[in-house]
């Protein structure tokens, strides 16, 4: 095979436009799964509606044999439209020299096309009807049939495609030879009336290793299995359901007594959100490592019981997949918008500790920190993912486990030591760290017996109004905070030059378009620093990281710059040393959105200093 060295080889963007609920997701995913095996670097982001079935939605494969993996924007350079509700904007969205691909079973109106984007109808509605005879089989592979077609256009391996079908219908055979014939057909047609390869296309690499392509929520339900989670308080809300769905079915392999055949836990299904944590924290009282998940609706009805963790100091995981807000807000789409509401979730002088994960490995190891946390500090820790990060399937690492690590537990005194004791006072701070040593019910006949109550308490755990016994608590809680900061994970920094021309602090799933804005400012001649901030509280790294530069871009996914004002309001920063790049549109991040951002600002910066002066 001759090797195309355009740029349109390994590097392009390629969009389908469908209708929800008509079964193309497998298809689609099909096809970026292809692109994987072929060694090639690839992202999917599928951005889908609220409601159940009938409305558009799209699902944006970018390509990239850079290894860049957030969203490129600015149009598709492969448009496949397969919806007739959304086609005229669709059409809209091809990239000046890009392919349009459709079902030209019926006509259509295509005089406003530009003449440089290239048309590739096929009648795939007419094959369909021809080929089968049920009404569902022909909707469902329509959309096998496109991905055949795109593999002789794109070059993609065939093989490739039949052991994909093979492996996703493993144990349901009779799937397989219809699925591989479909995916023959649109083959074979596009081959007979088109100049098959395109100049945009595919071509085998290996820049793919060990990675693994998969979703967050599954990383933190697996997460959650090997951190020895066993009770989970839940109500169901998109986009977190499928953490519950994945804990599950991972629990029904992994989590039942060899010996007795017994399920070793336990998933409660609440009426609320209220009641979902409410059941965590009762497990979590009580010794067994619990959690629940959410999103922004849920954090809003979870913050009393939020409250009650941080003062009766009870550990539980929260994973907050978070979605665009306020109120129902786009319940769809992504956003970062719950940093300062999970900070300082419930009234009154409240902290929380955030996990900020970038990707699926990410999600499974920081959800196997979450409970070491929770448990050593006796509080709720909040994994704050997202939407995207979430839903999406994204390259990643694979997750790994080490079988002799030992679980964390914290200050948990057993009946041994209980004895050793004249006295057991559940509040007093024995080590000066702010953490008390904590016991379980029923580990002693007569002594550590204490009650759990959200009102005001001395060190022995006796209600009491005294300012004293308030002051000297918050005060306590105030220092264990302190001390969660040295055992929270650190930043990472990454530092080009003493004096940086850019200086970038980002988190969670911002990071992924750091290496690409990085190589595009060295075009421009611009060195970058990079701070990337993995949990709340701040080490002092981080202030550090601030203090010496006179101004940082602090990039995030909401309209308010919450973590600007978290990083000056904990930190004492300079408003003026913080510069906001903002993106609240309900998708995810492009490199070029953030370049532009920090592009203006800095042509406004020297005004700025001339005006000082």
């Amino acid at each position: 095979m001759t090797t195309n060295t355009t740029d349109k080889t390994n590097n392009f963007v390629i969009r389908f436009a469908n209708t929800n609920g008509t079964g193309s997701a497998s298809a689609n995913h099909m096809f970026a799964k292809a692109i994987m095996r072929m060694g090639i670097p690839v992202s999917a982001k599928n951005i889908f509606p609220s409601n159940i079935q009938g409305s558009p939605t799209w699902y944006e494969v970018r390509i990239s044999e850079q290894g860049y993996l957030s969203r490129r924007g600015g149009g598709a350079d492969i448009m496949v439209a397969m919806n007739a509700q959304s086609f005229e904007q669709d059409l809209q969205d091809v990239r000046p020299d890009g392919y349009l691909l459709y079902d030209s079973t019926r006509p259509h109106e295509l005089t406003s096309l530009p003449d440089s984007i290239t048309t590739l109808g096929i009648p795939i509605a007419e094959i369909c009807l021809k080929e089968y005879q049920d009404p569902r089989l022909r909707q469902l592979f329509k959309n096998v049939i496109y991905v055949g077609a795109l593999a002789a256009l794109l070059d993609i391996e065939f093989d490739v495609l039949k052991t994909l079908v093979s492996d996703q219908f493993k144990g349901k055979e009779k799937l397989i030879t219809p699925n591989i014939f479909a995916l023959e057909l649109g083959y074979q047609y596009a081959h007979t009336h088109f100049n098959c390869p395109l100049e945009t296309r595919v071509e085998r690499r290996d820049l793919i290793g060990d990675q693994i392509l998969v979703d967050g929520n599954t990383g933190c339900a697996l997460g959650a299995v090997y951190a020895g989670a066993t009770v989970v308080g839940w109500y169901p809300i998109t986009p977190s359901t499928s953490v519950i769905e994945k804990f599950s079915n991972y629990c029904e392999r992994l989590s039942i007594d060899p010996a007795t055949g017994k399920k070793n836990y336990a998933i409660v299904q609440a009426e609320d959100e209220l009641a979902a944590i409410g059941i965590a924290l009762g497990a979590g009282w009580n010794g067994a490592r619990s959690f629940t998940a959410t999103s922004g609706p849920g954090v809003s009805l979870m913050s009393e019981f939020l409250g009650l963790s941080y003062f009766a100091e009870i550990p539980v995981v929260l994973m907050n997949i978070q979605r665009a807000g306020p109120s129902t807000g786009m319940p769809t789409r992504t956003q970062q918008s719950d940093i300062l509401a999970c900070a300082y979730a419930s009234h009154g002088d409240t902290k929380h500790v955030l996990l900020f994960p970038k990707c699926p490995t990410d999600c499974f190891e920081l959800t196997t920190i979450a409970f070491d946390l929770a448990d050593r500090l006796q509080t709720a820790v909040i994994l704050m993912s997202d939407l995207d990060l979430g839903m999406n399937d994204h390259l990643c690492q694979p997750f790994q486990w080490d079988d002799e690590r030992q679980y964390d537990l914290g200050k948990v005194l057993n009946e041994e030591q209980l004895e050793a004791l004249s006295h057991y006072g559940r509040y007093q701070d024995v080590d000066d760290d702010g953490i008390c040593p904590r016991t379980l019910a029923g580990t002693h006949p007569n002594k550590g017996a204490f009650f759990t109550r959200g009102t005001s308490r001395n060190r022995n755990a006796v209600y009491s109004e005294r300012s004293e016994d308030y002051v000297d608590n918050m005060q306590r809680l105030e220092k264990k905070f302190k001390t969660a900061a040295s055992l929270v994970p650190e930043a990472q920094i990454n530092q080009q030059s003493q004096v940086a021309d850019v200086s970038l602090i980002y988190f969670g799933t911002s990071a992924q378009v750091i290496d690409e804005v990085i190589d595009k400012f060295q075009q421009q001649d611009l060195m970058v620093d990079t701070m990337r901030i993995r949990a709340f509280p701040f080490g002092p790294e981080v202030a550090e990281f601030i203090r010496k530069r006179k101004s940082c871009y602090v990039i995030e996914q909401n309209r308010d710059a919450q973590m600007r004002t978290l990083l000056i309001n904990e930190l004492d920063a300079s408003p003026h040393s913080l510069v906001s790049v903002l993106n609240f549109d309900g998708l995810s991040l492009t490199a070029d959105a953030v370049i532009d951002n920090i592009n203006n600002a800095r042509k406004i910066a020297p005004i700025r200093q001339r005006g000082r002066r």
